[in-house]
């Protein structure tokens, strides 16, 4: 009885430490005060809106040309923060006044973002779409972790009699003011899915932000509305009720795509690289598609031709790595019947010997070969949804009649209908611009 007495002392004493520790109604603002802060930031009119505008010319400029450090200045004045934490506070104290008002606000400014980076981007000279706008225009499941988690500590900040340096580093961590400058390029240069995707990651982004914001207000138990008129009350508490469902529901079941997709696409990575090791076979180009009802695995496949039975083990040994009711379709040999690619193969090749022939050229003082060029593979897809591969190196070329030797990048790619010159031209100059050479070779296969 000793022991377990003392063993109570102890769980009582941790568990006053950690309410200690973890305690948030310690140092918590005035609920007037900081019902009247929000309130006002949710306000788009005056210096708030014309903050807005300034912000959104300077994030595009710094998705135009690249640069993070401009991109993260627009985002510390951005006010988009206001309206969607004024939506979560309206839907937590059930004040249909100021939820009404953010939701008015934050359709405002959206629309303000979005006809502001439009028209910067139809006027810049500067057209390619560059690395950190390309990065949003698809959420991904971190940007679901970061939003949420943002909204938390954006609205526990808010709530603290001490401001801190927590709201401008959420603005930047949440990141809503690229998204719409993304739209905006989208808009200006008639891409409808940059546009869109673009606009899916900011009304994650919102949502999610929105739904911190209600969890930290009924935490901290702020006190609900109260109206004279009884019936009115229950009218907005129906309403409230209705709005709160209609926000949460749909968040849940994309955060619910988003990381599925994201943990089928690792599984199926996983997969390919442990179950396709073969000598003499190589994988030359894989795909993912993802549905909900129908996943699938593309697989192009050279070298010496799987078994049916092995290509039937593999798929017994798919369920290990979680990828039930997934279709694998593998594509080998030379039968063409398969629609195999022999462009697609010879591109393959003609990079491993471009890379090797750039090897051996090192010794050459004048031909010095450049550094290896990145992986262009998820911005040529989202630019170029019609290219199929491509392969990029270095080459060193010699005159017959001359002992003189130029290196220039050779990129060699395969496009699944016929490029128009203009387009081409597009793609070289993307490609001259993204690669940061002098000149580009594009030989279209």
């Amino acid at each position: 009885m000793i022991k377990s007495f003392q063993e109570s002392r102890i769980w009582r004493a941790v568990r006053i430490t950690l309410q200690r520790r973890f305690n948030l109604h310690a140092d918590k603002a005035d609920e007037a005060t900081v019902i009247t802060s929000i309130t006002k930031s949710a306000e788009f009119r005056g210096v708030n809106l014309w903050t807005l505008i300034f912000a959104i010319f300077i994030a595009s400029i710094g998705l135009n040309v690249n640069s993070t450090a401009v991109i993260i200045g627009a985002m510390l004045i951005s006010p988009l923060m206001g309206p969607i934490m004024g939506i979560g506070l309206g839907i937590g104290i059930s004040d249909f006044d100021l939820l009404k008002k953010g939701s008015r606000n934050l359709l405002i400014a959206t629309m303000i973002s979005i006809t502001t980076s439009t028209v910067y981007f139809l006027v810049t000279p500067l057209h390619d779409a560059q690395s950190e706008l390309l990065a949003r225009t698809t959420p991904s499941v971190w940007d679901v972790f970061i939003a949420f988690l943002g909204g938390l500590a954006g609205m526990v900040a808010s709530t603290r009699r001490e401001k801190s340096n927590v709201i401008p580093g959420v603005a930047i961590a949440t990141a809503l003011m690229p998204p719409l400058c993304t739209a905006g390029y989208g808009l200006a240069n008639g891409n409808l899915l940059y546009f869109a995707g673009a606009l899916y990651l900011y009304f994650i982004n919102s949502i999610f932000i929105c739904l911190s914001t209600f969890l930290i207000v009924r935490f901290l138990r702020y006190r609900k509305r109260r109206f004279e008129d009884k019936k009115y009350e229950r009218k907005v508490s129906r309403y409230i009720l209705l709005i709160t469902i209609v926000t949460i529901v749909p968040s849940i079941y994309l955060a619910y795509r988003i990381v599925d997709k994201s943990i089928f696409e690792n599984n199926a990575r996983n997969f390919v690289r442990d179950a396709f090791n073969f000598n003499n076979t190589q994988v030359v180009n894989r795909s993912f598609v993802y549905h909900p009802q129908q996943k699938e695995i593309n697989l192009l496949l050279i070298g010496a031709e799987l078994a049916d039975t092995t290509i039937g083990r593999i798929r017994d040994g798919m369920a290990r790595y979680n990828l039930h009711h997934t279709q694998l379709v593998v594509r080998q040999g030379l039968n063409a019947k398969q629609e195999i690619d022999f462009s697609q193969i010879k591109a393959s090749i003609l990079e491993d010997v471009f890379r090797r022939d750039s090897s051996r050229q090192a010794h050459i003082p004048a031909a010095a070969p450049a550094p290896a060029p990145p992986d262009l593979t998820g911005e040529l897809k989202a630019l170029f949804p019609y290219c199929e591969y491509y392969a990029a190196s270095p080459m060193v070329f010699r005159r017959p009649d001359s002992s003189s030797t130029d290196t220039c990048m050779v990129v060699m790619a395969g496009f699944s209908r016929k490029i128009k010159p203009a387009e081409k031209m597009k793609v070289q100059q993307w490609l001259k611009s993204r690669l940061s050479v002098d000149s580009v070779r594009l030989v279209i296969q």
